[in-house]
């Protein structure tokens, strides 16, 4: 597995040591890769986790940049046909019989080339992003235009979040979370890294999309429940968190879809992202001036 982190310590060490805690799972190879950190994730990870193996950088490249730095040497080699790899958030917490669950339903279903577990925030409430549909133009509307949020139980409108499926029902989906996406070794050495033209976001749906039109299917398995104190580390730097969101939008439509679409319509597409970047940014200076006030 592969935990990419950045300034995240507390969360890191709670989630390495809720990995030592597993029952029931295959041996673990745990890789974390540092980006930078200015905290003592480092030392806290050398000292009290010799078993992980520990990558540092030099510079902060993002989500996929530091998960291809433990990712490229596995693939070249290191990986047999009856192994996974999974991508984990140093801000997860999984509860002891997780990854043997999840393995158990990856051996029961031979089509799968990734599952992902229901993830829940530490408000107890849901992370809606881990069961997606892809962005198509329709869906991207729906989601840019409010109407996903306005009718969130409509097959129509809520597809971007399938917020309309009842969260406790397995269903095959278009996309995971990257927070947690367990993938099947074939279709991880079949698919290739992830892309790092995707700096923060984005990344998860683009590897999900290149493992499904590998013929795989993706999985929403909710028979595991993985704790998500989700935007530990893009919290940090909230501004240049929704810039990167937002642009991972652009490239997975310039990526993806836009071949498919006339012109004009992607140009419809990228003026909707825009004007949605520009409202959430407006949106979060006004909140930071309250919060300082």
């Amino acid at each position: 597995m592969i935990i990419p982190n950045y300034n995240t310590a507390e969360h890191l060490v709670r989630c390495l040591d809720s990995l030592r805690a597993q029952r029931g799972a295959p041996p673990l190879r745990v890789h974390v890769v540092d980006n930078a950190s200015s905290d003592d994730s480092v030392e806290r990870v050398r000292q009290g986790y010799p078993e992980v193996r520990l990558y540092t950088s030099a510079y902060n490249g993002g989500f996929a940049y530091g998960v291809n730095l433990a990712l490229r040497p596995l693939l070249a080699g290191g990986l047999t046909d009856s192994d996974y790899v999974l991508l984990l958030n140093s801000d997860t917490e999984l509860p002891p019989e997780a990854l043997a669950g999840l393995v158990s339903f990856m051996e029961s279903h031979p089509e799968a080339g990734a599952v992902g577990p229901k993830l829940v925030m530490g408000d107890g409430r849901m992370d809606l992003a881990c069961r997606r549909s892809f962005p198509t133009p329709e869906v991207a509307f729906y989601r840019l235009c409010g109407l996903s949020y306005l009718f969130p139980r409509s097959p129509r409108f809520g597809r971007y979040n399938l917020t309309y499926l009842d969260p406790d029902q397995t269903a095959e989906v278009d996309a995971l979370s990257g927070a947690f996406m367990l993938v099947r070794a074939s279709a991880a050495a079949r698919v290739g890294p992830l892309d790092e033209a995707f700096f923060f976001y984005g990344e998860d749906l683009d590897w999900a999309y290149r493992i499904k039109a590998l013929g795989y299917k993706v999985y929403y398995y909710p028979g595991v429940q993985v704790r998500h104190w989700k935007r530990a580390a893009s919290r940090k730097q909230p501004r240049q968190s929704l810039r990167h969101f937002y642009q991972a939008m652009r490239i997975f439509h310039r990526k993806h879809l836009a071949p498919r679409y006339p012109w004009a319509v992607n140009r419809l597409i990228e003026l909707g992202i825009s004007l949605r970047e520009g409202l959430a940014l407006l949106v979060q200076t006004f909140q930071r001036q309250e919060d300082r006030r």
